[in-house]
């Protein structure tokens, strides 16, 4: 029997009603680590030690205090604001629609970038190996290839999606633990410092924390596809705090090993940590270089899965035209966010490079960041909560107010030009948000009418 057109199964269906919860503390944890360990900790070893010699390290665990009060943020305001959408639903909770949109297409805009900014430098790391692929032509078909691909994976249901990050999460950090753990009876002591005496100025110390704070986003772009969470007041919490912490371990065990291994030639590599892998080892460095390409494909796959669920609530809430809020019935995936987000970084990966990427988006997260630092405060102010018990953080806006003086001072840091980049950003989304505004008015009147 043929299945009828309207049936059920074959009509679009709307709203977080239409995801699946399928995703548990194990999925999401694996998810977070996946975005966080992206490109970024294939290249900070040599960034952070010409800045900061010996004492690089330190920088970590710097980043790691200032890292945890926004975590817990995310993990309170998380337990409590359960729909699909992150930040942008985080920031709405408390404060309305119009901040929540704005922290929405500032978070979206940080995802396209830096997703784009990473596919740029697989290509590069490809064509390293595969000289072919260096061209202007070949490049662009690469690019396009593998978000083809990632559209692919993704576009055939959220378990499958889940499946392939716990797999590419999997595949590039049990080097990366193994190099870490192994790594630390071969390392020179003599090459590493924690005390605060050996930083070379303050100074070094706040471009650093630039670098690592950039390091340690992806919780924000992790937590997007909270609708799709079971249980989310009990697993948010766990996921997001648990992945920090191995994250921090990781980052600062991979630094020591690499100084270690490196000594001062650490500044000048390339590839530091799969340098490092083969100063212990010879076979290692190949092993490291791919499983370079393949942390580069984990993070674009999470970045994709996320990005396009924030898509999805931005069109549910009727900020992006309501097509984009509308779900695939066969796959309950949102088709056209996955389509628009993978579209425009591949035309952004083939036009710009990392570095360009990162100047748009670096100081951004620092923006978002603060912004559900302060919507944590402000949801459990007013007593928000949905479905389970929330996480409630101590000492009231305590916690808060520590993660917006962090970001504060880490923003300080930024130059003119990444100043430059985020007020325009900002603008543009204002006159966006108006327009969108203006026209949901239009209609709304004609319907009276």
């Amino acid at each position: 029997m043929t299945e009828d057109a309207g049936s059920p199964s074959r009509v679009p269906l709307r709203g977080d009603a239409a995801l699946v919860r399928a995703l548990g503390p194990f999925q999401l944890g694996a998810s977070i680590i996946n975005i966080i360990v992206g490109a970024g900790i294939f290249m900070l070893p040599a960034l952070m030690l010409a800045r900061m010699g010996p004492a690089a390290p330190l920088a970590f665990v710097v980043g790691a205090v200032a890292i945890v009060p926004i975590a817990l943020c995310f993990a309170a305001v998380g337990s409590r604001a359960a729909a699909t959408g992150g930040p942008y639903t985080y920031v709405g909770a408390g404060f309305g629609p119009f901040a929540g949109f704005l922290t929405g297409a500032l978070m979206w805009i940080c995802n396209v970038t830096s997703s784009a900014g990473v596919a740029a430098a697989l290509a590069g790391q490809l064509a390293h190996a595969f000289p072919a692929l260096a061209p202007a032509a070949p490049r662009a078909l690469l690019i396009a290839a593998v978000y083809g691909l990632l559209f692919a994976l993704n576009a055939f249901g959220v378990k499958l999606g889940a499946r392939m990050i716990v797999a590419l999460a999997t595949l590039k950090l049990t080097p990366l633990f193994v190099l870490a753990a192994v790594g630390m009876f071969f390392l020179d002591g003599s090459q590493i410092s924690l005390r605060i005496d050996d930083v070379p100025s303050w100074a070094a110390l706040g471009s650093s924390l630039v670098l690592v704070v950039f390091a340690y986003a992806g919780m924000e772009t992790a937590l997007v596809p909270t609708g799709e969470v079971r249980d989310p007041a009990r697993h948010v919490p766990r996921a997001t705090l648990g992945a920090i912490v191995i994250v921090v371990l990781l980052y600062i065990g991979i630094q020591a090993v690499c100084q270690g291994a490196l000594g001062a030639d650490l500044a000048g590599s390339a590839a530091p940590v799969a340098d490092a892998g083969g100063a212990i080892w010879a076979p290692a460095r190949a092993l490291l270089l791919a499983t370079a390409c393949v942390s580069m494909l984990g993070f674009l796959m999470g970045n994709l899965f996320s990005s396009s669920r924030l898509l999805f609530a931005l069109g549910r809430d009727g900020f992006l035209p309501r097509m984009f809020g509308v779900v695939d019935a066969r796959h309950r995936v949102p088709v056209l966010g996955l389509l628009a987000h993978a579209g425009i970084a591949t035309a952004l990966a083939v036009a710009g490079s990392f570095e360009t990427m990162a100047l748009i988006s670096g100081g951004a997260i620092c923006l978002v960041f603060a912004a559900v630092a302060v919507s944590a405060w402000r949801v459990q102010r007013i007593g928000l909560r949905g479905v389970g018990e929330p996480l409630v953080l101590p000492a009231g806006g305590l916690i808060p107010a520590i993660a917006v003086l962090t970001m504060a001072a880490i923003l300080a840091t930024l130059s003119a030009q990444e100043w430059l980049a985020i007020a325009l950003s900002l603008t543009a989304l204002v006159v966006i948000y108006a327009v969108l505004a203006a026209l949901r008015g239009r209609s709304a009147r004609r319907s009276v009418v």
